[in-house]
């Protein structure tokens, strides 16, 4: 029984690992949404209304940084687009890993060096995924040469 309570332990913790890893990017989004909908259950706008709200921001925060992503030339623009969506996914990723930590081993030291290493590791791959929302542009024609 002991070894069953591991084995399912392990796969949850390998389960909420891949959620992160996946839903790294979506964090943003999240934080915005959750964010506009407190805001407008504070206003009176109730469960529903603050639901709604929440969601289309979500929404809209998502599809504003595709756009962006794929409409703005330069790097740097670009880059702070992505660093603001990394950033999130960072925190995320270093409190995750260090909820998971804190249960396997007593040194702080080490639960911060590996909450940092989860951190660093969930960032690149927001990173990753949200250069790869950005669209590459056409392909330059053969056109040109003729």
């Amino acid at each position: 029984m002991i070894i069953l309570g591991i084995l399912v332990s392990i796969a949850a913790i390998g389960t909420m690992c891949w959620l992160l890893f996946n839903l790294a990017v979506f964090a943003l989004p999240f934080f915005v949404g959750i964010n506009t909908g407190t805001w407008a259950y504070g206003t009176g706008a109730g469960w529903l209304g603050a639901i709604l709200v929440g969601l289309v921001t979500a929404g809209l925060t998502l599809a504003v940084a595709q756009g962006l992503l794929m409409l703005i030339r330069p790097i740097w623009a670009r880059l702070l687009i992505a660093l603001a969506f990394v950033a999130p996914a960072g925190v995320a990723g270093f409190y995750a890993t260090l909820g998971i930590v804190k249960h396997m081993m007593p040194s702080e030291t080490w639960q911060i060096i590996f909450s940092v290493i989860g951190a660093i590791a969930v960032g690149v791959t927001a990173f990753l995924r949200v250069t790869g929302m950005a669209a590459t542009g056409p392909a330059e024609s053969s056109l040109a040469g003729a």
